[in-house]
């Protein structure tokens, strides 16, 4: 630490890592960038990183998994925030009109797979009579009260009941299982304007953004925006008969019919899967005081989620190289059993196409944690291009005004032990001042500001 502290360039290195927000495990690159007039040619700044520590810039990492980077995930959740937001209440190149338009919010989980001990307040987990057993002699209920943070939440009463096979297959096919949603919502909205599908698209059009959140017991469930447009998208209305209620309706029928199958395999055979019996359909109101289910309580609801990873129930964030590695690792029996199961399942030449080796530490989901339509609203790339332009300083010249020649190369990455324990130390300080911030906006809306 002395030494690092000592360093005559420690100071602007300290200043690149506020600039990324004391990011956990930086990249740096060596290399420049030439901003030019695009009509003349000429030279308007040359920035090159001869001059910083070391040779090298340091840049975020970008991770958004919270287990492996807090600045670079909140950024992250951040930008999902506005994404969401946008495709709501307009913003963000998408108009204001949206927010007349049907929305829905739709939370989609897994069925059953076994019983699991539940996180309770008031009530015991699972009430049976006493000596009410399964076949390997477990019990099959729970008098105790377990709160959110009881390791025993999320774990099967008798692991050799619970179906892991099937589990991690549900999981494996559940990217189709909601393509298949969206074709018959599609299908269903069809019927209810006596139109062909195939000419939906004169009518209406469904946008949607979609993230996927792990329970306790180790299953994704979605949480979902829908959204109903005019046939040119945001900027025209959808048909009168297309209400929220309506639109309510569709949803639920198409998730209780909508199925998919996994390919047969001999001794295993195919497996049916659908939705869980458990789903919830919101209309999202406007922002007022008594509603619940608002825009803004929406978007920073997804935004939550989307920094979280298999890792926030007991799993690892990397793939997993061999059988006996699964033993060694530190996690729950549960989630052992289910990479086990979807190393055991792959090996099974029927199921090669479901990848259930490369997606064993993710328990065989191998979906993105934030999809989206591409009318929903903005894009990741454009927040972020926003975002680098405004901190370069070309936000007063259009991109058409100007020639950028870059050319970077891979330095490094990471910290040393000396550097991490700053980074972190200006991570907390950022949000510190963030919260501070946030409450005095607070103050100041209600009228308790200073001043």
């Amino acid at each position: 630490m002395i030494r690092v502290v000592q360093n005559p360039e420690f100071r602007r290195w300290l200043d690149q890592m506020h600039a990324i927000g004391g990011c956990a495990h930086p990249i740096y690159l060596s290399g420049q960038t030439t901003t030019r007039e695009a009509a003349t040619g000429d030279v308007l700044r040359v920035y090159s990183t001869a001059n910083e520590p070391h040779g090298v810039l340091a840049v975020r990492c970008g991770n958004r998994r919270e287990s492996r980077c807090g600045p670079c995930s909140r950024m992250h959740s951040g930008d999902t925030f506005h994404l969401v937001r946008a495709g709501l209440l307009g913003g963000k190149t998408v108009t204001s009109a949206v927010a007349g338009h049907p929305r829905l919010f739709v939370t989609l989980t897994a069925p059953g797979f076994g019983p699991v001990h539940r996180a309770t307040t008031d009530q015991q987990c699972r009430p049976r009579r006493s000596g009410d057993q399964c076949t390997h002699g477990s019990h099959l209920g729970c008098g105790a009260i377990h709160d959110d943070s009881d390791n025993a939440v999320g774990q099967p009463l008798c692991p050799a009941c619970y179906e892991y096979s099937a589990h991690v297959l549900w999981h494996a096919k559940a990217g189709e299982l909601w393509n298949r949603t969206c074709i018959l919502i599609r299908r269903h909205l069809a019927a209810t304007l006596s139109v062909k599908q195939r000419d939906l698209n004169d009518h209406l059009r469904v946008s949607f953004a979609k993230v996927a959140e792990y329970q306790k017991r180790g299953a994704v469930h979605v949480h979902a925006v829908i959204r109903v447009d005019g046939p040119d998208g945001p900027s025209t209305p959808p048909p009168s008969q297309v209400s929220s209620r309506v639109l309510s309706d569709v949803v639920e029928s198409a998730v209780e019919d909508v199925e998919t199958r996994t390919p047969y395999a001999p001794a295993l055979g195919e497996y049916i899967i659908k939705w869980g019996d458990q789903f919830d359909v919101h209309p999202i109101s406007a922002e007022t005081a008594r509603a619940t289910v608002t825009d803004s309580a929406v978007a920073a609801y997804v935004a939550k989620y989307v920094s979280k990873s298999v890792g926030d129930v007991g799993g690892i964030d990397r793939p997993i190289e061999s059988a006996s590695e699964i033993g060694l690792l530190p996690v729950t029996s549960h989630v052992r059993a289910l990479m086990g199961a979807c190393w055991r399942l792959g090996g099974i030449p029927a199921l090669e196409s479901l990848r259930l080796r490369l997606w064993a530490h993710t328990l065989g989901y191998r979906g993105h944690v934030l999809t989206k339509s591409r009318r929903y609203s903005t894009t990741y790339a454009a927040l972020q291009a926003v975002r680098a332009a405004y901190r370069s300083g070309d936000r007063e010249e259009s991109a058409e005004e100007l020639s950028v020649e870059s050319a970077w190369r891979y330095a490094s990455s990471g910290h040393s032990l000396a550097e991490a324990e700053i980074a972190t130390g200006i991570a907390a300080d950022l949000a510190v001042a963030r919260d501070i911030g946030k409450e005095e906006n607070g103050k100041a809306a209600a009228g308790g500001g200073f001043g």
